[in-house]
C-alpha cells in the first residue's frame, strides 16, 4: 500500500469518527432530511455539495458564492449539465487565482460578494495568511485589524444585473455571512429551486441556534433538507413546491 493510500484511509477514519461524535453528542440533531430525493455529490471533498440533478439541463442557471481557490463544484455542474455557472468572490486571493485558471466558457466570474444589502463593505481577511477566505462577518477565523473594502450586492440586485428571473441552484460558502443573506433571500421571494449552504455555526456566537432558526425560516418558505454531508456542514435544500409541481 502506498503512503497516499494510507493518508486517505486515515482521513476517512477521522471523518467517520467525527461524524459519530457529532451524532452521539446530539450537536447535529437539528439537521434532519425533510424529503427523500436522489442526490449526487458534485465537486471534491473540500468544495463539493449534494445536488438533486434531475431538475438541471443546459438552460439552468447556477449561482456559486464563495469560490476561494476551488471550482470543482462548478466544473462538475458544467460537465454534467452543460449549463451556465456564475461564480462570485470578492477575496483578493480568489480573484487572482481565477485569472490563472483555464475555466470553461460556461463559467463566468464576478469579483463581488453577496450580502443582505448592496454597497461597499469592510471585508476582514483571515487570521492565517496561508488561508484564502475572508468575511464581512466578525467570526473566529478573521483578523479584525486586517480589512479591505469590497463590493457586495443583495440577491435581487445581482439577478437584476445579470437579467435573471430564476435560479436553479444557489450555492453559498460565505464564512458566517449566510444567516443574514438567507433571511434576505427568503424575504425577497426570488425564485430558486435549490439552496446549497455551508453553515459556519462553529465560527459564530450562538451558531447552532442561528442555524436552527434559519432552517425553520427555510421550512416555512417551502424548502426542505434533502441531503447532508458527512461533516454536517454542507446542507442541501430544495423547494418542495417544485417537486410537487414536477
Amino acid at each position: 500500500m502506498t503512503k497516499k493510500y494510507h493518508i486517505k484511509l486515515i482521513l476517512r477514519v477521522k471523518a467517520k469518527v467525527k461524524k459519530l461524535i457529532l451524532i452521539l453528542t446530539g450537536r447535529v440533531k437539528h439537521l434532519k432530511k425533510g424529503i427523500k430525493l436522489k442526490n449526487v455529490w458534485y465537486g471534491n471533498q473540500y468544495g463539493g455539495f449534494y445536488v438533486y440533478p434531475d431538475l438541471l439541463n443546459e438552460n439552468s442557471i447556477i449561482y456559486s458564492f464563495g469560490i476561494g481557490q476551488d471550482i470543482s463544484f462548478d466544473t462538475a455542474i458544467i460537465k454534467n449539465h452543460n449549463c451556465q455557472v456564475f461564480g462570485f468572490d470578492p477575496t483578493p486571493k480568489s480573484i487572482n487565482w481565477i485569472k490563472s485558471q483555464n475555466a470553461s466558457t460556461k463559467f463566468t466570474f464576478l469579483d463581488l460578494g453577496i450580502s443582505d444589502r448592496s454597497g461597499l463593505f469592510d471585508f476582514f481577511l483571515p487570521k492565517n495568511s496561508d488561508h484564502v477566505s475572508g468575511s464581512i462577518t466578525v467570526q473566529d477565523n478573521i483578523n479584525v485589524n486586517e480589512k479591505i473594502t469590497v463590493k457586495m450586492k443583495c440577491i435581487s440586485d445581482i439577478m437584476r444585473q445579470l437579467e435573471h428571473t430564476h435560479i436553479d441552484i444557489l450555492k453559498m460558502d460565505i464564512e458566517g455571512a449566510e444567516y443574514a443573506v438567507i433571511e434576505n433571500i427568503l424575504d425577497s421571494n426570488v425564485s430558486i429551486d435549490q439552496i446549497l449552504v455551508e453553515f459556519h455555526d462553529r465560527f459564530v456566537e450562538n451558531g447552532t441556534f442561528k442555524t436552527q432558526q434559519i432552517i425553520k425560516h427555510l421550512n416555512d418558505k417551502g424548502y426542505e433538507i434533502f441531503a447532508i454531508s458527512d461533516s454536517f456542514e454542507e446542507i442541501s435544500f430544495i423547494n418542495g413546491n417544485k417537486i410537487i409541481a414536477g
